[in-house]
């Protein structure tokens, strides 16, 4: 048992007094009661069972202890309040919120409709956030407006059957280009039915209209795609001011339609090259979201060594970017010979990968272009596609 302190303010005992006997278990002085010495029978009992949910803890002995609040969790959306009861508040709708209601802030007030957001016709009420109505032929047409543009919903009318745009039916009569086709109809040098048009997106009927540039009749031309197996020493470009040798000599009696190239193939580089008058298809095998994948034969002087290889297959940093190939492997373990997949379509890749890790390109040669092989084709010799390759390329995404 704990010895009850002794009071500070009591002078000590004298030398010759004899030391104070120790009190009985039970029965100590009325002046420590309540005290960190008192006994234990004197102490209130404390609850052993654990503190309810809302019970506040007393500090002291003796005081009585605070009113314990409901120990069931509070409802949802119950308001919690000091002034009256549970029961006593006022009851809250248990029903879901409608589609289309508007949520009230206040208890007792009739919930707001919004409007039915299912018509799309004859609507005279606010129409729904995030839409405008357009339209001033009478009919409520309906624009999903977004933070960067607005998107029009409005179904758009079928396309006739042999409608065109002027400047695309301009390009494929051979004139010009789309973008220089749009320069000939803003100067007035095209007509259509006798008439001058100078509207930008002006759609005519191949089968019924008649336009004219510079006094003659045009026709649309059809479609041509030709396949080139390109040897050493041309150019690809529709012409040299130099009048050095162009990849267009070798393809000019292949159809009496104007066609370009798709893409380019540099001076001393062989192989593949497609050429045809389809703008659409053209734009799709060259731009780099499509991913047209090319494959390449090259040839070293030196040979290439395996960590360097890995080190192509991991990606080459260049002074336009990290190019990083599909596949890098050696040719019939030969290392002077490597076959190379990429989907770039940057200048000279291939060869500035490779004088990059200081070797010598001996010789690059395409042998695949978007699926399209060089088989039964010998060099300086051109092809038309069958139907199931321009199929086959009119299905790239």
């Amino acid at each position: 048992m704990q010895k009850p302190r002794s009071n500070s303010n009591k002078k000590s005992p004298s030398k010759g007094a004899a030391p104070s006997r120790k009190k009985e278990l039970g029965a100590p002085s009325s002046s420590n009661r309540g005290k960190r010495g008192a006994s234990s029978n004197e102490r209130p009992a404390r609850s052993s069972s654990p503190k309810s949910y809302g019970e506040k803890r007393t500090s002291g002995y003796g005081k009585e202890e605070r009113s314990e609040r409901p120990s069931s969790p509070r409802s949802y959306g119950e308001k919690r309040t000091s002034s009256y009861s549970k029961d006593e508040r006022p009851a809250r709708s248990t029903a879901s919120k409608g589609y289309g209601d508007k949520r009230t802030s206040s208890y007792g007030k009739d919930s707001k409709p919004y409007g039915d957001r299912d018509k799309r016709s004859g609507y005279t009420e606010k129409p729904e956030k995030g839409y405008k109505v357009v339209g001033k032929d009478g009919k409520t047409r309906f624009k999903k407006t977004t933070h960067r543009k607005t998107i029009d919903t409005t179904p758009r009318a079928p396309r006739k059957e042999g409608e065109m745009r002027l400047n695309k039916f301009l390009s494929n009569a051979g004139i010009a280009s789309r973008r220089d086709a749009d320069q000939l109809i803003q100067l007035g040098l095209v007509t259509v039915n006798g008439k001058v048009v100078t509207e930008m997106g002006y759609k005519v009927n191949v089968l019924t209209d008649t336009v004219k540039y510079d006094d003659k009749s045009l026709k649309p031309e059809k479609l041509r795609y030709v396949l080139l197996n390109k040897p050493k020493d041309y150019i690809t470009t529709m012409d040299d001011p130099e009048e050095r040798k162009t990849v267009m000599f070798l393809v000019k009696d292949a159809c009496p339609e104007r066609i370009y190239p798709v893409g380019r193939l540099d001076r001393q580089t062989t192989g593949l090259l497609l050429f045809t008058n389809d703008g659409e298809l053209a734009k799709k095998l060259t731009h780099p979201r499509y991913g047209v994948q090319k494959l390449y034969h090259v040839e070293t002087v030196e040979k290439v060594k395996g960590p360097d290889l890995d080190a192509i297959r991991k990606g080459v940093k260049l002074e336009d970017g990290l190019i990083v190939p599909d596949e890098v492997a050696f040719v019939n373990d030969d290392q002077h010979q490597v076959g190379i997949k990429i989907h770039s379509g940057k200048n000279r890749v291939v060869r500035r990968i490779f004088e990059k890790m200081n070797y010598t390109v001996k010789k690059l040669d395409r042998v695949m272009f978007a699926g399209l092989t060089k088989r039964d084709l010998s060099r300086g010799r051109h092809r038309h596609l069958t139907e199931q390759e321009v199929a086959f390329l009119k299905m790239i995404k």
